[in-house]
Protein backbone atom coordinates (compact mmCIF):
# COMPACT_ATOMS: atom_id res chain seq x y z
CA UNK A 1 0.00 0.00 0.00
CA UNK A 2 1.39 3.39 -0.74
CA UNK A 3 1.23 5.77 2.11
CA UNK A 4 2.94 8.44 0.12
CA UNK A 5 2.14 9.86 -3.34
CA UNK A 6 4.20 8.31 -5.90
CA UNK A 7 5.20 9.92 -9.16
CA UNK A 8 6.87 9.61 -11.75
CA UNK A 9 8.97 12.84 -13.67
CA UNK A 10 9.73 12.52 -16.95
CA UNK A 11 12.78 14.83 -18.04
CA UNK A 12 13.71 15.20 -21.99
CA UNK A 13 17.18 15.02 -21.97
CA UNK A 14 17.05 18.38 -24.53
CA UNK A 15 15.62 20.19 -21.12
CA UNK A 16 19.49 19.04 -19.80
CA UNK A 17 21.25 20.98 -22.43
CA UNK A 18 20.18 24.24 -21.75
CA UNK A 19 21.20 27.34 -23.68
CA UNK A 20 24.19 24.63 -25.07
CA UNK A 21 23.35 23.12 -28.42
CA UNK A 22 24.68 19.80 -27.09
CA UNK A 23 25.32 18.05 -24.03
CA UNK A 24 24.54 18.68 -20.25
CA UNK A 25 24.51 22.22 -18.82
CA UNK A 26 26.01 22.36 -15.04
CA UNK A 27 23.50 25.09 -13.77
CA UNK A 28 20.65 24.31 -16.00
CA UNK A 29 20.94 20.55 -13.90
CA UNK A 30 21.33 22.22 -11.11
CA UNK A 31 17.99 24.19 -11.25
CA UNK A 32 16.31 21.32 -12.33
CA UNK A 33 17.29 18.73 -9.04
CA UNK A 34 16.34 21.78 -7.21
CA UNK A 35 13.21 21.19 -8.63
CA UNK A 36 12.62 17.91 -8.13
CA UNK A 37 13.86 18.81 -4.03
CA UNK A 38 11.01 21.16 -3.76
CA UNK A 39 8.67 17.83 -4.73
CA UNK A 40 10.57 15.18 -2.75
CA UNK A 41 10.60 17.57 0.28
CA UNK A 42 6.56 18.05 0.42
CA UNK A 43 6.74 14.18 1.39
CA UNK A 44 6.23 12.50 -2.54
CA UNK A 45 7.99 9.38 -3.58
CA UNK A 46 9.73 10.31 -6.91
CA UNK A 47 10.52 8.17 -9.99
CA UNK A 48 12.72 9.90 -12.66
CA UNK A 49 13.53 9.05 -16.19
CA UNK A 50 15.65 11.26 -18.91
CA UNK A 51 15.72 11.30 -22.33
CA UNK A 52 18.63 11.30 -23.83
CA UNK A 53 18.69 13.59 -26.96
CA UNK A 54 21.04 16.08 -25.49
CA UNK A 55 23.66 13.46 -26.37
CA UNK A 56 22.63 11.17 -28.79
CA UNK A 57 19.14 10.70 -29.95
CA UNK A 58 18.86 6.78 -31.72
CA UNK A 59 16.29 7.45 -34.03
CA UNK A 60 18.09 10.19 -35.65
CA UNK A 61 21.71 7.95 -35.75
CA UNK A 62 19.32 5.62 -38.05
CA UNK A 63 18.27 8.41 -40.47
CA UNK A 64 22.35 9.06 -40.85
CA UNK A 65 23.02 4.79 -41.29
CA UNK A 66 23.71 2.91 -38.22
CA UNK A 67 21.68 0.23 -37.69
CA UNK A 68 18.16 1.00 -35.98
CA UNK A 69 19.10 -1.45 -32.91
CA UNK A 70 22.26 -0.18 -32.28
CA UNK A 71 21.08 3.37 -32.87
CA UNK A 72 18.87 2.58 -30.22
CA UNK A 73 21.44 0.97 -28.01
CA UNK A 74 23.65 4.23 -28.14
CA UNK A 75 20.58 6.63 -27.36
CA UNK A 76 20.02 4.24 -24.02
CA UNK A 77 23.89 4.79 -22.95
CA UNK A 78 23.00 8.20 -23.21
CA UNK A 79 20.29 8.13 -20.94
CA UNK A 80 22.46 6.53 -18.25
CA UNK A 81 24.91 9.40 -18.55
CA UNK A 82 21.82 11.90 -17.95
CA UNK A 83 21.12 9.77 -15.28
CA UNK A 84 24.52 9.92 -13.43
CA UNK A 85 24.79 13.41 -13.58
CA UNK A 86 21.09 13.82 -11.96
CA UNK A 87 22.11 11.63 -9.18
CA UNK A 88 25.20 13.60 -8.52
CA UNK A 89 23.73 16.87 -8.42
CA UNK A 90 20.23 15.22 -6.44
CA UNK A 91 22.92 14.05 -3.61
CA UNK A 92 24.65 17.40 -3.07
CA UNK A 93 21.58 18.68 -2.21
CA UNK A 94 20.92 16.05 -0.16
CA UNK A 95 18.18 13.81 -1.98
CA UNK A 96 19.00 10.07 -1.78
CA UNK A 97 19.34 8.59 -4.89
CA UNK A 98 19.00 4.88 -6.57
CA UNK A 99 20.20 4.52 -10.26
CA UNK A 100 18.81 1.40 -11.84
CA UNK A 101 19.38 0.38 -15.34
CA UNK A 102 17.49 -1.64 -17.78
CA UNK A 103 20.56 -2.46 -19.33
CA UNK A 104 23.53 -4.16 -16.87
CA UNK A 105 25.99 -2.32 -16.02
CA UNK A 106 26.57 -3.42 -12.50
CA UNK A 107 30.01 -0.93 -11.25
CA UNK A 108 27.45 1.98 -11.74
CA UNK A 109 24.14 1.30 -11.84
CA UNK A 110 21.77 -1.56 -10.06
CA UNK A 111 19.80 -3.59 -12.58
CA UNK A 112 16.39 -2.80 -12.52
CA UNK A 113 14.29 -4.86 -10.59
CA UNK A 114 10.80 -3.80 -9.61
CA UNK A 115 10.61 -5.25 -6.43
CA UNK A 116 13.97 -3.25 -5.16
CA UNK A 117 13.02 -0.22 -6.39
CA UNK A 118 9.76 -0.14 -4.47
CA UNK A 119 11.65 -0.40 -1.72
CA UNK A 120 13.54 2.01 -2.26
CA UNK A 121 10.78 4.45 -2.86
CA UNK A 122 9.69 3.21 0.59
CA UNK A 123 12.64 4.30 2.15
CA UNK A 124 12.27 7.91 0.70
CA UNK A 125 15.04 7.75 -2.32
CA UNK A 126 14.58 9.07 -5.43
CA UNK A 127 15.15 6.36 -8.04
CA UNK A 128 16.41 7.18 -11.67
CA UNK A 129 15.53 4.70 -14.19
CA UNK A 130 18.28 4.85 -16.64
CA UNK A 131 18.51 2.81 -20.62
CA UNK A 132 14.32 3.18 -21.12
CA UNK A 133 13.19 -0.64 -21.21
CA UNK A 134 15.97 -1.90 -22.73
CA UNK A 135 14.88 -2.87 -25.78
CA UNK A 136 15.29 -0.71 -29.04
CA UNK A 137 12.47 0.83 -30.17
CA UNK A 138 10.93 1.69 -27.47
CA UNK A 139 11.50 5.16 -26.49
CA UNK A 140 12.22 6.42 -23.13
CA UNK A 141 8.36 8.23 -22.98
CA UNK A 142 7.31 4.26 -23.07
CA UNK A 143 9.10 3.46 -20.34
CA UNK A 144 8.33 6.57 -18.57
CA UNK A 145 4.53 4.87 -18.39
CA UNK A 146 5.83 1.38 -18.36
CA UNK A 147 7.75 2.33 -14.96
CA UNK A 148 4.68 4.70 -13.63
CA UNK A 149 2.30 1.17 -15.05
CA UNK A 150 4.63 -1.25 -12.74
CA UNK A 151 5.27 0.99 -9.47
CA UNK A 152 1.85 2.14 -9.45
CA UNK A 153 2.18 5.70 -9.57
CA UNK A 154 -0.62 8.13 -9.53
CA UNK A 155 0.27 10.75 -12.40
CA UNK A 156 2.91 10.96 -14.62
CA UNK A 157 4.23 14.20 -15.35
CA UNK A 158 6.01 15.19 -18.51
CA UNK A 159 8.64 18.01 -17.74
CA UNK A 160 9.15 20.22 -21.00
CA UNK A 161 9.78 23.42 -22.37
CA UNK A 162 5.99 24.71 -22.65
CA UNK A 163 3.51 25.07 -20.40
CA UNK A 164 1.13 22.55 -21.62
CA UNK A 165 -0.72 21.83 -24.45
CA UNK A 166 -2.22 24.31 -26.55
CA UNK A 167 -4.75 24.72 -29.17
CA UNK A 168 -2.26 26.08 -31.35
CA UNK A 169 1.57 26.20 -31.70
CA UNK A 170 2.28 29.11 -29.08
CA UNK A 171 5.41 30.15 -30.45
CA UNK A 172 3.91 31.48 -33.94
CA UNK A 173 0.32 32.55 -32.33
CA UNK A 174 0.16 34.66 -29.39
CA UNK A 175 -3.79 34.17 -29.24
CA UNK A 176 -2.96 30.44 -28.21
CA UNK A 177 -5.21 28.92 -25.56
CA UNK A 178 -3.56 26.87 -23.07
CA UNK A 179 -5.86 23.64 -23.09
CA UNK A 180 -6.09 22.42 -19.03
CA UNK A 181 -7.83 18.85 -19.61
CA UNK A 182 -7.88 16.56 -22.69
CA UNK A 183 -8.41 12.88 -22.92
CA UNK A 184 -6.14 10.41 -24.34
CA UNK A 185 -8.40 9.66 -27.06
CA UNK A 186 -8.09 13.01 -28.42
CA UNK A 187 -4.46 12.99 -27.80
CA UNK A 188 -3.99 10.25 -30.28
CA UNK A 189 -6.97 11.11 -32.49
CA UNK A 190 -5.45 14.36 -33.40
CA UNK A 191 -1.48 12.91 -32.93
CA UNK A 192 -0.61 15.55 -30.42
CA UNK A 193 2.83 15.17 -29.35
CA UNK A 194 2.74 15.31 -25.66
CA UNK A 195 4.00 11.81 -25.77
CA UNK A 196 4.36 8.99 -28.15
CA UNK A 197 1.05 6.95 -28.82
CA UNK A 198 2.37 3.62 -27.68
CA UNK A 199 2.82 6.06 -24.08
CA UNK A 200 0.11 7.34 -24.19
CA UNK A 201 -1.89 3.60 -24.78
CA UNK A 202 -0.04 2.08 -21.61
CA UNK A 203 -1.00 5.13 -19.56
CA UNK A 204 -4.62 5.39 -20.74
CA UNK A 205 -4.90 0.91 -20.59
CA UNK A 206 -3.07 1.71 -16.43
CA UNK A 207 -5.79 4.84 -16.05
CA UNK A 208 -2.42 7.12 -15.07
CA UNK A 209 -3.25 10.98 -15.63
CA UNK A 210 -0.25 12.39 -17.62
CA UNK A 211 0.57 16.08 -16.85
CA UNK A 212 2.68 18.68 -18.64
CA UNK A 213 4.32 21.45 -17.18
CA UNK A 214 7.40 23.46 -17.64
CA UNK A 215 10.66 22.49 -15.99
CA UNK A 216 11.86 26.14 -16.67
CA UNK A 217 9.96 27.68 -14.57
CA UNK A 218 10.03 27.88 -10.66
CA UNK A 219 8.30 25.35 -8.74
CA UNK A 220 6.48 24.86 -11.88
CA UNK A 221 5.96 21.50 -11.08
CA UNK A 222 4.97 21.45 -7.44
CA UNK A 223 2.22 23.89 -8.77
CA UNK A 224 1.21 21.86 -11.13
CA UNK A 225 1.05 19.31 -8.44
CA UNK A 226 -1.42 20.79 -6.28
CA UNK A 227 -3.75 21.70 -9.48
CA UNK A 228 -1.94 25.32 -9.58
CA UNK A 229 -0.18 27.40 -12.11
CA UNK A 230 0.01 26.69 -16.18
CA UNK A 231 -0.29 22.77 -16.74
CA UNK A 232 -2.51 20.69 -19.01
CA UNK A 233 -3.69 17.10 -17.98
CA UNK A 234 -4.23 13.94 -20.25
CA UNK A 235 -7.39 11.65 -18.56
Amino acid sequence: MISKKRVLIKLSGEALMGNMKYGIDVSTLNFIANEIKKVYDQDYQICLINGGGNIFRGIEGAYEGIDRSTSDYMGMLATVMNALSMQSSLEKIKVPTRVQSAISMSQIAEPYIRRKAVRHLEKDRVVIFAAGTGNPYFSTDTAASLRASELNCELIVKATKVDGIFDKDPVKNSDAKLIKEISYQEVLEKNLKVMDSTAISLAKDTNIPIMITNIFKENSILNALNYKGKYSIVK
